[in-house]
């Protein structure tokens, strides 16, 4: 296995942008796993650009499979007084996989603050039973990480209730930018789709948009509380919403994702 900060670690730069190579372990089915995709768009970034403010939001097509040795070629799109917006394509042997836009943003002084986010309850993670036990072995990369189910439907369970809350963390260290590992986490869990099926589907990411609610990405213990409902089941793809909590119930990350849904 190859641990998540010494594959960050190995991002190199050449003439045309960066390039790595990554492990199988870190797979899904035949290509890279999409959080992987987004965490190495955004690290990309920050290597290539210095004294970028936080990140504020970013959008990720997944466009294609990403295998073999992978290029990175960040471009500055604009950089005004506050912001910088950031472009980053992901390319494997198959051509472009991961297109990124990334939008960073330093804070500043405002009258209004306002949330309508509201907290679960939070049942501490070792009251709750083991999650990724019960992955296919197609999802190599779950390896990586730590799931707790909090409360939902289980994949593959036939619930007609599309809904799942886990708690997350990496297994080994990730002691790179905050932000990037949270990426790298955040869309660990399976589609909550995957709810309805009886059986394992195929079932593929093809879109995911976040906004970061704060510049403050900490937690106790490594734990992250992540909700994932489907609002939309139709024509072979799931809209769904993502909520993802620290450890303590404070709203870091809101996003939303089109899925394709298989059979």
């Amino acid at each position: 296995m190859t641990d998540f900060t010494e594959l960050m670690s190995s991002l190199t730069q050449g003439d045309d942008g960066w390039q790595v190579s990554v492990s199988d372990d870190w797979l899904q089915g035949r290509t890279l796993y999409g959080g992987l995709a987004a965490a190495l768009c955004a690290q990309t970034a920050l290597r290539e650009i210095a004294d970028l403010p936080p990140l504020r939001s970013a959008q990720f097509a997944f466009v294609g499979p990403a295998s073999g040795t992978l290029h990175l070629k960040p471009s500055v799109l604009r950089k005004g007084k506050s912001t910088v917006f950031v472009a980053v394509d992901l390319i494997g042997d198959a051509g472009l996989a991961t297109r990124a836009t990334l939008c960073f943003g330093a804070a500043r002084p405002s009258a209004f603050a306002h949330t309508e986010i509201g907290t679960p309850e939070l049942k501490a993670p070792d009251s709750c039973p083991d999650f990724f036990r019960r992955a296919p072995p197609s999802l190599q990369f779950v390896q990586h990480f730590e799931g707790r189910h909090v409360g939902g439907s289980l994949p593959f369970s036939g619930s007609a209730h599309p809904e799942m809350t886990l708690w997350l963390r990496h297994r080994g260290s990730a002691a790179t930018a905050p932000m990037v590992a949270l990426l790298a986490l955040a869309d660990a869990p399976p589609p909550a789709a995957s709810a309805m099926s009886t059986a394992p589907s195929p079932l593929s990411t093809m879109t995911w948009s976040i906004d970061m609610l704060t510049d403050k990405i900490t937690t106790d213990d490594g734990w992250w509380l992540i909700r994932n409902t489907s609002e939309q089941i139709a024509d072979g793809y799931s809209s769904q919403a993502m909520t993802l909590w620290n450890a303590h119930g404070v709203p870091v990350m809101a996003s939303r994702q089109n899925i394709a849904v298989f059979g």
